[in-house]
């Protein structure tokens, strides 16, 4: 036993010596390593691969151990349009090429991309796109280039805006798996999957305004970029007149149908770089890395406080992804505590989440706005919890493809009591009091307690139509007519009073400047998240390989299928959450 037991300790000390090294090594590489900063040489053009951009913002941690072990390149989107700007007048820089770009950033941002590109083209400098095959998305950022060029042999996608809704109502009876459905009375659309096997007429009158709103705005922008008529754009997506390269160019939504070296060969003659030779290029990702290191400190005495609220709402302390009542309430109150902050914009991405986390922030914005101004900047998303969080602001930007509202609270029980009885389980609660028994899925709901369930519903929908009410100077009455869940973009949210103006996030920046009435000034980055080592470990790819595996064995839509369950398991209390799951194509 004894040589047994050495053998063990000899196998860990050499597993810890390993893992020591391993991780010293990467450490003096990140210290000692030297500068890894890519020069920007004369004559270069910007390849725009927004590939590994996620978020609005990419995060910075409290605990160094995590900046070290962090991807250097992990670059937010604000930081990518920053960079276009100064690529402006960096005289090194002619041009930047869109080369087959695909990405997983929603069409506001998209819509704040697009803006800043534009201002690109005005100071006389080239914006090209080239792609195999374009997405419709994808088609409305690269619609805003000088020139487009489209393969021979791909496609480009143009028919108009879809979204598909599930219904669960017959696969519970058929599995005796159910779901128990607590909402406020009118608030049908969120659980209508649940209770239905189809989509209500109303419910699909919203989808549809919905829909027909962000296409707008899609096609006002093509249309002032390509300079098609909007009708003209209608008709080509009707008739799915596009279909084909020759088609697109024909019906002039590309200019050039080849292949890619002849849009190389292109950019190379506008450089005047001779064919057999290659011209400079610069990746955004290195060009912002590059812009963040090398930029002027802004040495203003006044600041604006950015605080970014990105993904789901959830309790604890939350990260890039999920916008937690720890990080959030923290930087409000360091922003509040700071002299130098002058005034706060809240970026806000989100769908929505828990109503209690939801109400913890806006009583800390309620707070911070006595001190000094907050406005919100809505991206993709700021509905049910998300807009529960802006609703108190000084004033509300959105972009016209917004999608906000859905005001409005629900709870999902899950309940496999008809799915026990059909394998013969049957469970039995023993209690001292008449309500002191949690609620077990395996027991059919108590009335009793669906009617405590219910109250509590009722109470915060109650609550949260009062914040707004008072945060948007409207009376209950009003805000309940245009709440019970329904969503809304942004250009019909200001015509109902829910945002004051369409606008990206510098334009929130530039309103809390006015408000705070300061003029020079820089701004200053939150959350700084209290993330530890052990908690990034969780994440490296030997960690997320198990995922991994699943979507790539049975494909990307299944594994949405699969996480859209385990989101509700995770859910606990009443949440604000938008109204269904809404994938745009």
């Amino acid at each position: 036993m004894k040589f047994l037991g050495n053998v063990i300790a000899t196998v860990i000390g050499i597993f810890v010596f390993i893992m020591l090294f391993f991780f010293g090594a990467i450490l003096i590489g990140a210290i000692f390593g030297g500068d890894d900063k890519v020069s920007v040489k004369n004559d270069s053009v910007i390849e725009l691969d927004l590939k590994q951009i996620d978020n609005d913002y990419a995060g910075k941690y409290k605990d160094p151990w995590v900046t070290v072990f962090s991807d250097k390149k992990g670059v937010g989107l604000t930081d990518v349009i920053n960079a276009i700007e100064a690529a402006e007048t960096d005289d090194n820089i002619k041009g930047i090429s869109i080369l087959n770009d695909q990405s997983s950033l929603g069409l506001a941002q998209y819509k704040d991309l697009r803006n800043a590109l534009e201002n690109f083209k005005k100071s006389g400098k080239f914006v090209w796109a080239y792609a195999n095959t374009y997405s419709q998305k994808e088609y409305y950022l690269n619609s805003v280039a000088n020139t487009i060029y489209l393969n021979p042999a791909g496609d480009l996608d143009f028919k108009g805006l879809s979204s598909e809704v599930m219904f669960f109502k017959d696969f519970q009876e058929k599995s005796g798996i159910h779901m128990e459905v607590i909402r406020h009375g009118k608030y049908k659309s969120a659980v209508e999957p649940f209770l239905e096997n189809k989509m209500s007429d109303a419910n699909r009158e919203q989808v549809t305004a919905l829909l027909n709103s962000i296409w707008s705005t899609v096609c006002s922008d093509i249309s002032k970029s390509r300079n098609i008529p909007v009708d003209k754009l209608n008709e080509i997506a009707n008739g799915l007149l596009a279909r084909t390269p020759q088609m697109a160019k024909t019906q002039h939504l590309v200019d050039i149908v080849a292949y890619e070296d002849v849009y190389h060969n292109a950019i190379k003659k506008a450089l005047k770089v001779n064919e057999d030779e290659d011209y400079n290029k610069i990746s955004i990702l290195d060009y912002t890395q590059n812009n963040l290191t090398t930029a002027l400190a802004n040495t203003a005495d006044n600041q604006i406080a950015i605080i970014y609220a990105q993904g789901e709402i959830a309790s604890g302390e939350g990260d890039v992804n999920v916008i937690g009542e720890g990080s959030m309430r923290r930087s409000l109150q360091e922003a509040r505590k700071n002299e130098d902050v002058k005034a706060i914009v809240l970026r806000i991405d989100s769908p929505g989440g828990s109503a209690l986390t939801s109400d913890l922030i806006w009583r800390e914005i309620e707070v911070t706005k006595k001190v000094k101004p907050v406005i919100v900047s809505m991206g993709n998303y700021a509905a049910s919890g998300g807009y529960y969080i802006a609703c108190n602001a000084n004033k509300i930007f959105a972009e016209s493809n917004t999608i906000t509202g859905s005001i409005g609270v629900f709870g999902v029980l899950p309940n496999f009591t008809p799915l026990a009885n059909k394998l013969g389980i049957n469970t039995e609660q023993v209690k001292t009091h008449e309500n002191s028994a949690n609620y077990s899925p395996f027991v059919p709901v108590d009335e009793k307690f669906k009617a405590f369930t219910l109250e509590g519903v009722e109470q915060i929908y109650k609550t949260f139509v009062t914040h707004v009410a008072e945060g948007r100077k409207m009376t209950f009455a009003q805000v309940d007519s245009i709440a019970q869940g329904r969503v809304w973009s942004g250009s019909e949210a200001v015509k109902i009073g829910l945002v004051d103006k369409i606008g990206g996030l510098n334009d929130a920046i530039a309103e809390a400047a006015k408000i705070a009435k300061i003029k020079d000034y820089s701004t200053q980055n939150y959350p700084e998240y209290e993330k530890t080592f052990g908690d990034l470990m969780a994440n490296l790819p030997f960690a997320q390989s198990k995922e991994a595996f699943i979507k790539e064995e049975i494909g990307e839509e299944n594994y949405m299928l699969i996480e859209q369950v385990k989101r509700f398991q995770r859910q606990k209390g009443v949440q604000a959450m938008m109204p269904f799951g809404l994938n745009i194509k």
